[in-house]
Formats: structure tokens, C-alpha cells, sequence
């Protein structure tokens, strides 16, 4: 069974950095991609970042050059390395897990960003 556990979220001053984890287990390690979504208050959930299984990485725009998704030397760990955050980067964060049309979700990490 896939398991997801976000932590790291908090409280943040705009230009501030905080640093998002994702734990996995139960997943295959072989074509699938993690992915970071948030969704704010009244919007949709939207795509942050992503990696595939071979490594590839893609952003947002709103983000790009400021987050970095990567994994740990145990592929059980994706982390969202946010800088500069900005008050509109304040959302719920989600770590998702999809293989082969299979989505899974952690249950959410409160980012907010705020002086």
C-alpha cells in the first residue's frame, strides 16, 4: 500500500526558505513520477514541480528558479526546496505519487508566507 507523509511546512517571512519532505513506501521504483501540488485557498490544485524516476524535472513557471525538487540517496525521498517565497507561494502542499495512471496523495503540509 503507497504511503505519503509530507512535513516542513510552517510559517515563513516573504524571502524566506523552507524545505518540504516527502517519505514514500509502498511504491515501485521504476517508471512513475513525484510530484509536488498546492492548492490555495478558494483555487485549484496546481502543479509545483515534478521528477521523473529517471530524474528528469520539470517546474511551474510561478517557481521556476526559485523551488528545486530532488530526491534522497533513498528514492523513498523527494524533497521541495522553496527560496525567495513570495506571500502568493502560501498553500497546502501535496506530495503525489503517479505510476502508470495510479495517483496517490499524502495528506498535506500547510505553507504559509507571510510578514
Amino acid at each position: 500500500q503507497v504511503q505519503l507523509v509530507e512535513s516542513g511546512g510552517g510559517l515563513v517571512q516573504p524571502g524566506g526558505s523552507l524545505r518540504l519532505s516527502c517519505a514514500a513506501s509502498g511504491i515501485i521504483f521504476n517508471d512513475y513520477t513525484m510530484g509536488w501540488y498546492r492548492q490555495a485557498q478558494g483555487k485549484q490544485r496546481e502543479l509545483v514541480a515534478s521528477i521523473l524516476s529517471g530524474g528528469s524535472t520539470a517546474y511551474a513557471g510561478s517557481v521556476k528558479g526559485r523551488f528545486t525538487i530532488s530526491r534522497g540517496s533513498a528514492k523513498s525521498l523527494v524533497y521541495l526546496q522553496m527560496n525567495s517565497l513570495k506571500p502568493e507561494d502560501t498553500a497546502v502542499y501535496y506530495c503525489n505519487y503517479n505510476r502508470r495512471g495510479l495517483q496517490y496523495w499524502g495528506q498535506g503540509t500547510q505553507v504559509t508566507v507571510s510578514s
